[in-house]
Order: C-alpha cells, then structure tokens, then sequence
C-alpha cells in the first residue's frame, strides 16, 4: 500500500518556509523583536519647568514600559546637576510626585506625555541624615551635664550636679544615642533614597534643639529628684533598659526580613527572643520600644520638657506605623488580623 506523503515537507519546502519566517521576522510581524513592529508606539515625553512653562527638555521614542525612574536618569544626563534623586515629576504643577515604579503607559497620559519637573533642591542619603540627626545630641547633653561656662551661674562652672538621677539621666541618653549610632552603621538597611538638605537642617535643629532644652533642666543646679524617689528612679531606669533591648532587638529582626525599597517581600514575625513576641500585637513594635523608652526616661526624670519631647514623637511614629501597617496589610492577604499599629488591641 503506497504511504502518503501528507504532513511532510521535503527541503526545498523547509527553505521556503524558513525564509518566510526570516521575512516576516526582519518586519517585527513574528515574535522577534516588537520594536520593528511598524504598529510598535513610542512615547514622546515633554518636560516642562512648572513657574514658566517653557520646555525643558523633549524625549523622543520612549519606551512605553519606561518608568519614571528610567525618564529622570535621561533628563539627568542633558542637565547634569539634576541628578535623580533632586528631580520630582508631576503631571500637574501643583500635582503629586511620581513614583520612580511608576510605569509611562500606566499612568493617565497620551502618546505624548507632559511632565513637570520640581527641584527638591541638594539631597544627602539616609546614613548621613541618622548620623547628624544623632551625633549632635550626643555633644550637645554633654555640655550641659559638664556645666561648662556661660550655661549657668558661674559657681556653677565645671561642677557636677549632687543627684543620682542626673548621672543616671546622661548614661541612659547617652546609650540611648549611641545605641542608634550602632544600628544606623551596622543594623538598619536603607534604601536609596534621599533627603533634601534643607529637611535635614529642619530635622537637626528639632532634635539639638530639644536636647539642649531636656538638658538644660535635668542638669539644672536647682534640678528636684522625683517626687517618690529611688522607687520611681528605679523602676522607670529598667523600664527604659528593657525598652531600649526591645528596640535593638526588633531592629535586628527587622534587618532579616527581605524588602524591594521600601516594600516589605514578607510578614515579620516573633523570633525566639522575647523582645520580638509583641509583633503578635503590633506591625511595628520598635516604635512601640521607642515611645516606651522617652516615657520611661521622662517618668525617672520628672521633667517637663522631655514629657513634650515623648508626645510629640508619639503623634509622629503613630503616624508612621500606621502608614507601615496599610503596607503590610496591603502587601499580604494573609496579615494576621490581631495586630494594631503601634499599641496593641488599640491603635
């Protein structure tokens, strides 16, 4: 019975289809490359200075899948001294700014995308903010504890005060300092983001600034101890010790957890050591440490102004676990549900 030859090719039919193939191919019309496609669409990218209007700079052929990330590195290299991190990118003047993942085609624009460019002004990267956030407090209580001239009565001059708990008071600010100088060197993992210089001053000025006013008070000559004494000096000392161990413990844990920028890959659960159990409660427990150690601190010193220093910082890491909590919960389908923000079965 004679076989049919239905279904196979001989090899001048092979070499026919194979530079058919190839054809097609050289016009982006098959798999290959899209970008030889004739109906393949660039994006045209305008970028406008937001006050005057006038053009700074027209990206032509962009990649529909460009981020804006990608855009801000181009316009870096046409002007130099705008480099990614100063550069903010509206598509309104008076709009937000882009994220760096946000990708051209996604966002709400035609083929010809018109962006604003706002100068966020000189930038230093986060390890620079944390150390001269740190390092100045440091200096600055220490000059008060020493009495050094022209802070107080000249009698006063290179005296130390009688009270237990203002030595006391200047080792546990002085650990408490050092302490985020080691984690912010060898602990804490920042991403590559920046700080405008100008809000690094504002940082500095807020945080020398209320250290000179908490020392200036405790290592006053007219200082009072606590109304009940070596009880509530003693009791709040190993409240402030057990927080102060709480809080470099969930940052070494945190340290392991894996993150893309500022997204956390997984949920950050307790470890074998104790300190980290109150992530059964909260998302974010080092601010919980935190707050914890500044009210410990104010309770053993009786002192006014480091009681404003507590609240205010309290108010501003609410702020901030709870916008670390939406994360997470947004991140993960499976959070556990139990867990608060920064208080636990409240806030």
């Amino acid at each position: 019975m004679p076989q049919s030859n239905m279904g196979c090719l001989d090899l001048k039919d092979l070499f026919t289809v194979a530079q058919f193939i190839k054809t097609r191919c050289s016009h982006g019309l098959i798999a290959g490359d899209p970008k030889n496609n004739k109906n393949y669409v660039f994006f045209e990218v305008e970028i406008l200075d937001p006050k005057s209007k006038t053009q700074l700079c027209f990206l032509d052929k962009v990649e529909p899948n460009a981020t804006v990330g990608e855009i801000k590195t181009q316009l870096h290299k046409l002007y130099p001294k705008w480099y990614p991190a100063r550069q903010a990118l509206k598509l309104h003047p008076e709009g937000k700014a882009l994220s760096d993942d946000d990708v051209l085609e996604e966002l709400p624009v035609g083929t010809t995308a018109t962006m604003f460019l706002q100068d966020l002004g000189p930038q230093l990267g986060w390890t620079m903010v944390f150390l001269a956030e740190c390092i100045g407090p440091l200096f600055i209580y220490l000059l008060f504890f020493c009495r050094l001239p022209y802070i107080y009565s000249h009698e006063f001059d290179y005296t130390r005060s009688s009270h237990a708990v203002v030595k006391l008071a200047c080792v546990c600010y002085i650990l408490h300092y050092i302490k985020r100088l080691v984690e912010t060197i060898f602990v804490h993992r920042f991403s590559h983001g920046t700080l405008p210089l100008q809000t690094i001053i504002l940082n500095c000025v807020y945080y020398w600034g209320f250290t000179a006013w908490k020392a200036y008070y405790i290592n006053h000559p007219l200082y009072t101890p606590p109304t009940y004494g070596r009880l509530q000096i003693y009791s709040a000392l190993l409240a402030f010790l057990i927080c102060e161990g709480g809080n470099f413990s969930i940052n070494l844990a945190l340290n392991r957890i894996s993150c893309n920028g500022l997204r956390p890959m997984e949920i950050p659960y307790p470890t074998k050591n104790p300190f980290t159990w109150l992530f059964f409660f909260v998302s974010c427990p080092n601010y919980t440490y935190e707050v914890g150690s500044w009210i410990s601190f104010s309770v053993m010193t009786q002192c006014v102004p480091v009681a404003v220093f507590t609240c205010i910082g309290f108010i501003q890491m609410t702020i901030w676990a709870r916008g670390k909590h939406k994360t997470y919960v947004k991140e993960f389908k499976d959070y556990p549900e139990l867990r608060g923000a920064i208080i636990p079965l409240f806030l």
